[in-house]
């Protein structure tokens, strides 16, 4: 039996809309989980959806059109999960929370000792060591210039994980 199988893809950065979109024209189902971000740029308020789970494509797809996927220039790696069932479910109420009004956005592990690099801002590019998280937003990051620390206060969603 040629039954549709959930795959995860995994793509090159900053690719996820454009592996939906080939996704789409081959007719395949694809879901790829968008939130809103709302950025204010000198006065002017500007709304961006971005990926709630960066790097990923969900396609559902029957296993013999796998290959053809895998092939795509900006699928990294193709992983199934292992109880789709769960999967499926899984994705159906992150979905559902995304059509509500409720401000959604992604929950990195970023945690103490996790190595990270700012991603804005005036210090862009440094990479430091997480010594301390408060709340969901507020991280103490330390740098290391010349092997002395520095502690700076960022908020997390400035971070990425190194």
């Amino acid at each position: 039996m040629n039954r549709p199988l959930w795959l995860v893809a995994h793509t090159r950065p900053r690719c996820e809309k454009k592996v939906a979109d080939f996704c789409q024209r081959e007719a395949w189902a694809v879901t790829l989980p968008l939130y809103r971000s709302v950025k204010r740029y000198r006065g002017k308020k500007l709304v961006f959806l971005k990926p709630l789970f960066p790097g990923y494509v969900f396609v559902e797809l029957a296993p013999d059109q796998r290959l053809k996927l895998s092939q795509h220039q900006h699928v990294a790696n193709l992983l199934e999960p292992p109880d789709q069932a769960e999967f499926a479910t899984q994705l159906a109420t992150i979905l559902r929370v995304l059509e509500g009004e409720v401000e959604v956005r992604l929950a990195p592990e970023i945690q103490p000792g996790a190595r990270v690099r700012l991603r804005s801002g005036p210090l862009r590019g440094v990479e430091g060591i997480v010594t301390e998280r408060h709340g969901m937003l507020e991280v103490q990051l330390r740098l290391d210039f010349i092997g002395q620390g520095a502690a700076v206060k960022v908020s997390a969603d400035e971070l990425e994980p190194v």
